[in-house]
């Protein structure tokens, strides 16, 4: 072997070692390389194949010629007089660019089957569209889709976040991950509680609003283990370094139940439910609560019943017991059927379900106004002497005046007097 050659070999294997790769997979591309060069050489064979001799580094070029099955026929010694030269050109050039390739594969095969995995990188630098995460030897992408609205990342800070995707690009592995996707919660909840990495205590479904409140239903597969204490630990410690990893958000633990009336009994604590009823053609509950527990079951903006919601799958119609009463009374009562529409010149109008012709609203209060009148008239005429009425024996406007005496006929028509509202009156 020439001092050339061992130096080659020597440089060749001390790459290797420092980058991780083996000395066959350079060997491999520095001969594919050098038959590319070959082929350039104006009397280079059609095909041609590189050897070299890992132990002595000894490169031969092999010229060949191929049968119609491409199988060789002949194979001939065509190695050029000034071929070291050309490897040494081309060596350099093909071993940094395969070990570049073959870093870029090492490192999407280390994060390729970790999508749901969680991670802690350092903020490098934030704008108006992501945030890069360095994780050491690659960096993550944190798109501001995936951000919480209200969280800032500064500079230098350590930062967990869930892997929703691992991209293979030729520039290296593109890694995205989350700081809004539920299953954050999950492994959050994995690091901070051995019962559940243990297999103990499972997390069965998670509801979240990122960065205001989240939901788990948890279940223990040992009946002598708790599982909102196992989550919760001793004095809240375990939720608590959960929720500051969150900056602050809100999380729940309630016990899971095959029973769904249970279960959504338990999504909606702090709430305290009376009964519940379902029904499952339409998959709604409705759920019955104290007057004074209506707003505490509801939640801010509805955020208590949404979540309660989405950790069930149940739609859920919360009540309280006045409010069931009340329905209750109206059950006897006949209501109009039918909707109200925009017509064409933009105003709203009722529109009867058995078919006719629309009302507009202020039609409507009109002729509610005039039933209102009918209703509540009271009887007027000129009488004598007025037999006693009341309204238990005759209708307002059906009272008929006793011994009212005919007007005599040159005297002008007398103007009527009001009845007033006592039982009986004179004729003046």
């Amino acid at each position: 072997m020439s001092k050339t050659n061992f130096e080659f070999l020597d440089a060749l294997g001390q790459i290797a070692r420092d980058k991780g790769i083996s000395v066959e997979t350079l060997l491999d591309a520095l001969a594919n390389a050098l038959v590319a060069a070959y082929k350039r050489r104006p009397d280079a064979a059609e095909e041609a194949v590189v050897t070299i001799d890992p132990e002595s580094g000894e490169i031969r070029v092999y010229g060949q010629e191929l049968d119609e099955d491409g199988n060789v026929i002949r194979e001939w010694d065509d190695t050029p007089a000034d071929f070291g030269r050309i490897a040494a050109q081309t060596a350099k050039q093909v071993i940094l660019q395969r070990i570049r390739e073959v870093e870029r594969d090492m490192k999407y095969e280390e994060y390729a089957g970790r999508e749901g995995d969680i991670v802690t990188g350092i903020v490098q630098q934030t704008d108006n569209r992501y945030t890069l995460l360095d994780l050491g030897k690659v960096e993550a992408l944190l798109p501001q889709a995936e951000q919480v609205s209200y969280e800032r990342y500064e500079h230098g800070a350590r930062l967990k976040a869930y892997i929703v995707e691992v991209r293979k690009t030729t520039k290296g592995p593109q890694i995205v991950v989350s700081r809004t996707h539920p299953g954050l919660i999950k492994r959050l909840f994995e690091l901070e509680v051995p019962e559940i990495s243990g297999g103990v205590v499972e997390l069965k479904a998670v509801a979240r609003e990122p960065g205001h409140r989240t939901k788990i239903a948890v279940w223990s597969n040992d009946p002598n283990v708790d599982p909102v204490g196992a989550c919760v630990g001793a004095r809240g410690s375990r939720v608590r370094m959960v929720t500051n990893e969150l900056r602050g958000e809100r999380v729940d633990v309630v016990p899971f139940s095959d029973d769904p009336v249970e279960l959504i009994q338990n999504a909606l604590a702090p709430a305290r439910v009376r009964e519940v009823h379902l029904d499952d053609a339409t998959g709604t509950a409705t759920v019955i609560v104290s007057d004074y527990q209506l707003s505490l079951a509801i939640g801010k903006e509805g955020q208590n019943a949404r979540l309660a919601a989405r950790l069930t799958g149940w739609r859920i119609d919360i009540k309280s017991e006045t409010q069931l009463e009340e329905e209750a009374a109206y059950e006897g009562q006949d209501w109009a059927e039918g909707e109200w529409v925009e017509d064409e010149s933009g105003e709203m109008v009722w529109k009867p379900a058995e078919g006719g012709d629309a009302i507009s609203a202020e039609e409507w209060s009109h002729a509610a106004e005039e039933q209102a009148e009918e209703a509540g008239a009271q009887p007027t005429g000129s009488t004598a002497t007025a037999e006693v009425v009341t309204a238990d024996t005759v209708e307002a406007d059906t009272v008929e005046a006793a011994e009212a005496p005919a007007p005599e006929p040159a005297a002008p028509e007398p103007a009527e007097a009001e009845v007033p509202a006592e039982s009986s009156v004179e004729a003046e």
